[in-house]
């Protein structure tokens, strides 16, 4: 079942690509992507999440094949380790062969729209699944008709609430859901702010909640100086503000590049969180 702690949880990112918008090329094959695994590991992550497919604006996909040959050799090292694994997917054969390499949880950024049989093969693996609030593939996800809201919060909890729908009756086990509201997936920057304020709404669905703002553009748009966004590699701090923004709201768990700095956040609202003793 879903991993659970009396905090928020992080989650390290592996990005097993070569154009990935953060970090693309840095862990281009398994042994370095093996060894960027142990290391958010060694600095305490809860879970590794590993991708072979770029989800960047504009990105164009890998086959089938290319995704496999990057991913399942890391999972399986970093599984065998005893980290609990999950694959950053939206292929349900993906999905399949990562959860027989040890993978425990399936991160399907598309939730369950860009491969029709997704839902069904989830259930049937038993696997526990992330569901993110998706509108498009990388390369038209930021066209404009992809970009309309009429309340930002309020589409997107009802467009999750329609795939949960669906999974739902594909068989899904409700106690293996994880929703992701996809901040940075079809939405401008103004939008990613209000759902990120908005993020009470998204966890009244009754779902565990999993942020994945790291290092993202529009953090970047509002931080920069004299109309220049600030590069993500300079995002980090950023990020750590929002993790614990999340925290002090009981989010199950953020996504992260890096994962000392979110998880003493993390730790340091549990504490808050805690009713005074004395009081």
């Amino acid at each position: 079942m879903i991993p659970r702690a009396d905090r928020t949880l992080v989650m390290g990112i592996v990005n097993v690509t070569p154009d990935s918008f953060s970090d693309g090329g840095s862990w281009p094959d398994a042994d370095s992507a093996i060894a960027q695994g142990e290391r958010l590991l060694a600095e305490g992550a809860d879970l590794i999440d590993v991708g072979g497919e770029s989800t960047r604006p504009g990105a164009a996909r890998p086959d089938a094949e290319e995704e496999l040959r990057r991913v399942i050799p890391v999972i399986r090292a970093l599984a065998g380790r005893g980290a609990v694994v999950s694959v950053d997917t939206m292929r349900a054969e993906v999905a399949r062969q990562a959860v027989a390499a040890g993978a425990g949880i399936v991160n399907d950024v598309s939730g369950g729209l860009a491969d029709p049989q997704m839902f069904a093969v989830v259930a049937e693996l038993g696997a526990d699944y992330v569901l993110m609030h998706w509108r498009a593939h990388s390369a038209t996800m930021q066209q404009a008709d992809r970009l309309h809201y009429d309340d930002v919060v309020a589409d997107v909890c009802a467009e999750l609430s329609g795939r949960v729908d669906e999974a739902l009756a594909a068989g899904i086990d409700p106690a293996r859901l994880v929703l992701d509201p996809g901040f940075g997936f079809s939405k401008t920057v103004d939008h990613n702010w209000t759902l990120l304020r908005g993020i009470d709404r998204v966890q009244h669905l009754g779902y565990p909640v999993l942020v994945g703002v790291s290092r993202k553009s529009f953090l970047g748009a509002r931080l920069g100086t004299g109309g220049t966004a600030r590069p993500p590699a300079e995002l980090d701090d950023a990020t750590a503000a929002v993790s614990a923004w999340c925290a002090e709201r009981g989010v199950w768990a953020v996504r992260t590049h890096t994962v000392a700095a979110h998880l003493d956040a993390a730790r340091v609202m549990r504490e808050l969180r805690r009713a005074d003793p004395g009081a």
